[in-house]
């Protein structure tokens, strides 16, 4: 099985929209489109035609583009089945366990709240890409909009159960602000320290630090941490439930 050849695209000041084609099928999707052009100028750039829309969440800089994709290429747009009111055009919905079927690849969808209550995943295992959203970023999580921090720390739970070789392919560039954060509550973790150097000498070459992989994330970001003993030492938190070290570092994060 052929996997997904995957085009990242930056747009808005720190998006990301991701371009992905099922080099069997010929079917070609976008995720979390923000705005239009930069995705159309793409497509004609490889010679694609655009067949899907994958959302992961309602925000307007993951859907802003929808309904103009929809009428220019009259792609089928996928969302969430208990957010379907707030998705634009939505065609298929989606729940929990859920397996997308993208020509000869295929996607399991996972809810995780906390950023949003209607915030979904798309994990192609043969491809090994998590396509996340804002509920995980290279080094950070995404805000608790609408959830609370014992959903999230759920949600990023099922994403701790996926291969370290995963490919986290997060919707935004917060990697160094996230890093400056993650050495303030993790400042022992020589993982951490490594990681964070390298980040900046590719921000400095305005290389992408994303995506990261699932194995960097469960070693070095702290909202993945929250039952790791350093970290809840660091806290004041040593033996702590996860969750209300979840939602100290939350609390920390928001307020950095």
């Amino acid at each position: 099985m052929s996997k997904l050849e995957i085009h990242q695209i930056p747009v808005l000041s720190d998006n990301y929209v991701y371009l992905f084609r099922d080099p069997v099928s010929g079917q070609v999707g976008v995720v979390d489109p923000a705005v239009s052009e930069p995705v159309l100028k793409k497509l004609d750039e490889l010679g694609w035609k655009l067949t899907h829309i994958i959302n992961t969440h309602h925000h307007p800089d993951h859907t802003g583009a929808n309904l103009e994709l929809k009428e220019k290429t009259g792609c089928t747009i996928v969302g969430a089945k208990n957010d379907a009111t707030r998705i634009p055009g939505i065609d298929i919905q989606v729940e929990e366990g859920d397996i997308f079927e993208f020509g000869s690849e295929s996607a399991k969808v996972f809810e995780v709240p906390g950023h949003t209550v209607g915030h979904i995943a798309y994990w192609f295992k043969e491809s090994d890409a998590l396509f996340c959203g804002d509920t995980l970023f290279a080094l950070g999580c995404g805000r608790l909009f609408e959830g609370t921090p014992a959903q999230m720390w759920h949600s990023i739970g099922k994403f701790r159960a996926l291969p370290d070789d995963t490919k986290v392919y997060c919707a935004h560039e917060y990697t160094e602000a996230n890093g400056r954060f993650a050495l303030s509550v993790d400042p022992k973790n020589s993982a951490l320290k490594q990681r964070f150097n390298e980040i900046l000498e590719m921000r400095k070459k305005k290389l992408p630090t994303v995506p990261s992989t699932l194995g960097e994330e469960k070693e070095t970001n702290p909202f993945m941490r929250a039952d790791d003993p350093g970290l809840q030492a660091e806290l004041a938190l040593t033996g702590a439930d996860p969750v209300e070290v979840f939602a100290e570092t939350r609390r920390r994060k928001d307020s950095f």
